[in-house]
């Protein structure tokens, strides 16, 4: 169905129908004119013999070229579906007080963020992408889309915070996937979350609710340990042991059939989303065809100067 994105626009064609309505009150008042004379034989012996209707079908041909230009001013457009891939990761980064031990080159908070922006570049270019850092509490850094650039910039932002709010981080994540607009489609998108942690929850709702809440939703979680038994840091002046809570993080892993990496190179973690599959929704956008009416007053413009050529010799 043809719409008009600027339909004001169609005001124009009012002089192209005041023009043919002058157009045709002319030839009504040459008749007339005609009409004076009483001798009708003696004026077709002198006049030629008319081209009858073919007189007035250059004429119609330019107003029709007139009429079709005006409504092109006005936008035409068409509404075409577009695919919108809806598949989406998540990322979800600890940024606790923990992640500065130095026990993984040069700190866990460090690696941590390297892992993520090569993640981020070798996933396939169609994904939705979201960031989500975590301490005492969760918070979506980039909502998910397919701005990378917004992601590794945020990545390199992340601050070092308090407290552990693991499970938080996947009901935050859960809940930016379900932000992804349907388009046309029901239902979250396909999705899946990566969560890189040294472990231990301190804040925030438990990793078994977390584990719990993903597996309903369908959202494996895969997580990835920074950290080794023997880092520490320094916290208030006193220097304090940061283990890796590996066990906590493999079986939110395990539970929501995700994967657990202890030390997680690219390739390891494109075992993430190669499984994943997609969902295409559609998005409505309108399509201008303004082309479309160029041509058609193009071809009416070539048959008003053809057939004045052809019945008059005059181009006008």
């Amino acid at each position: 169905m043809i719409r008009f994105l600027q339909p004001w626009w169609l005001l124009a064609v009012l002089p192209v129908l005041a023009l043919a309505a002058a157009y045709v009150w002319r030839q009504l008042h040459r008749r007339a004119y005609a009409m004076r004379f009483t001798n009708v034989d003696l004026l077709r012996t002198v006049a030629p013999k008319g081209l009858g209707w073919r007189r007035h079908a250059a004429a119609t041909a330019f107003l029709l070229c007139l009429l079709v230009l005006a409504t092109a001013l006005a936008r035409p457009a068409v509404d075409t579906r577009e695919p919108l891939e809806r598949a989406t990761v998540m990322l979800a980064i600890d940024v606790s007080l923990s992640m500065q031990a130095d026990d993984v080159a040069p700190t866990r908070l460090e690696a941590a963020q390297e892992a993520a922006k090569q993640f981020v570049g070798e996933l396939p270019a169609s994904y939705n992408v979201g960031l989500v850092s975590f301490a005492k509490s969760a918070n979506v850094l980039v909502a998910p889309s397919k701005d990378r650039a917004a992601v590794v910039t945020a990545i390199d932002g992340l601050v070092l915070a308090e407290a552990t709010a693991t499970g938080e981080a996947v009901f935050t994540c859960l809940e930016a996937i379900r932000s992804v607009p349907a388009d046309g489609t029901a239902g979250i998108p396909p999705a899946r979350i990566v969560l890189l942690s040294d472990g231990y929850r301190t804040a925030g709702r438990s990793v078994e609710e977390a584990a719990a809440a993903a597996q309903a939703a369908n959202v494996p979680v895969s997580t990835i340990a920074f950290g080794t038994d023997s880092g520490t840091v320094d916290i208030g002046g006193q220097l304090q042991r940061v283990p890796v809570d590996r066990t906590a993080l493999s079986e939110l892993a395990e539970t929501t059939r995700g994967y657990f990496y202890e030390a997680a190179s690219v390739s390891e973690l494109k075992r993430v989303y190669q499984d994943m599959g997609s969902s295409i929704g559609y998005r409505t956008e309108p399509r201008e065809i303004i082309q479309w009416y160029a041509g058609v007053a193009l071809l009416f413009a070539l048959c008003a100067g053809a057939l004045s050529l052809l019945w008059s010799s005059r181009l006008v």
